[in-house]
């Protein structure tokens, strides 16, 4: 697509859509705010607390009270989530949800805002927020965001938080070294930067093989950082297939192809270093736990058995999220459309999505070990 052409239509939808989202934020914020303070059930999880950083396959809300575009607090999105919109990307649950009832919890994990709310930060807390990523800069064209780097600054004020509940640091770090953690960064440095000349430098800065170096370097220290915090059971995500979002598709083309393939090698380069990273940590870090989730390999046989892969199931107008109030196929359960929007999974999607990481069917879906076995270890 010509890039002044996507400029002017970014631009027409931006104008057109911000009113749009700021009139229906304004209205939902409050009433959706209170009610989506989940009450928590104490029932007997495999571990004691799960907590969640990303992007918007794992975001639950915590891009509600900020001043962007990439917001999900608003039908249709959340129409056939029992709490209505809730800052999920999905008409219902998302990937983190999908782990989280696997792991035994009976009730969601909360995002940042609400835990500290309900005072409830033992049993984890999300932090992911859609757009964001690795690089600070990353979707910072769509507003306000929380990238990785803010994510880990929110988390060690909520180990804070947990060392004052628990009396010691030495209490504090015991329960967290028992927790899961997942990490899932990095596909929007590709989607929402990278391939974003008209707004980033990086791909006239790097090469695809340099910016994947660079990118796990940076992500190293963040990974790292949170090990410092305490953790110990962590799952990173490798990148899911990006030149597959119907989104993708719209913007580049295929020449052929089912995906946009450049984007597609772009990331198994990342993702290739993401391992010898895993690996890397493991063999460094005294009792650390790193484990690798093909997401890729996942994302790919989760679209199986799925009819429409190139559009969404909800009405977008070239851009990722929903039009706002606009009425979504009927067909959400019957495994038509693979994609709700025109980059995050639907609902049934999301959990063959979720229960694979944590159970691997194949033998490479997770190394060394799928969630399920890290949460015995």
């Amino acid at each position: 697509m010509n890039q002044k052409f996507l400029l002017l239509v970014l631009k027409y939808f931006c104008f057109s859509m911000a009113e749009m989202l700021l009139k229906a934020s304004r209205m939902l914020s409050a009433l959706l705010f209170v009610s989506n303070l989940l009450p928590w059930v104490h029932g007997e999880p495999q571990v004691p607390c799960y907590f969640i950083f990303g992007d918007s396959l794992f975001d639950n809300g915590n891009n509600n009270l900020l001043l962007n575009l990439a917001k999900a607090n608003y039908l249709p999105y959340g129409i056939d989530f029992p709490k209505g919109p809730t800052g999920r990307y999905s008409n219902g649950r998302n990937i983190g949800d999908a782990i989280a009832e696997l792991l035994g919890f009976e009730g969601y994990i909360p995002s940042l805002k609400q835990a500290i709310v309900a005072n409830n930060v033992l049993q984890g807390v999300n932090y992911a927020s859609g757009g964001a990523g690795i690089r600070n800069e990353t979707g910072r064209q769509v507003g306000d965001l929380v990238p990785m780097d803010e994510q880990l600054q929110n988390h060690r004020t909520i180990v804070s938080r947990i060392t004052r509940i628990l009396g010691s640091k030495d209490s504090a770090f015991k329960h967290l070294n028992k927790c899961i953690y997942t990490v899932d960064m990095g596909i929007n440095d590709y989607i929402m930067n990278y391939f974003m000349p008209q707004f980033y430098y990086t791909s006239r800065q790097y090469n695809v093989e340099q910016y994947a170096t660079a990118l796990i370097q940076q992500y190293s220290e963040q990974l790292k950082s949170l090990y410092d915090a305490g953790a110990r059971k962590i799952a990173v995500m490798g990148l899911v297939r990006g030149g597959c979002f119907p989104f993708s598709l719209a913007t580049f083309g295929t020449n052929g192809s089912l995906c946009v393939e450049m984007i597609n090698n772009a990331v198994q380069i990342f993702n290739n270093k993401l391992i010898s990273l895993i690996n890397n940590l493991n063999a460094h870090l005294p009792h650390a736990r790193f484990t690798y989730i093909n997401l890729f390999q996942i994302d790919g046989a989760s679209a199986q058995g799925f009819n429409i892969t190139n559009i969404g199931c909800c009405r977008v107008i070239t851009f990722v999220p929903c039009i706002p109030f606009s009425s979504p196929c009927s067909n959400r359960t019957d495994h038509q459309y693979a994609y709700w929007d025109s980059v995050h999974p639907i609902e049934a999607r999301a959990l063959i999505i979720g229960r694979r990481a944590y159970e691997a069917q194949e033998p490479t879906d997770a190394f060394p070990f799928d969630i399920r076995r890290l949460a015995q270890l």
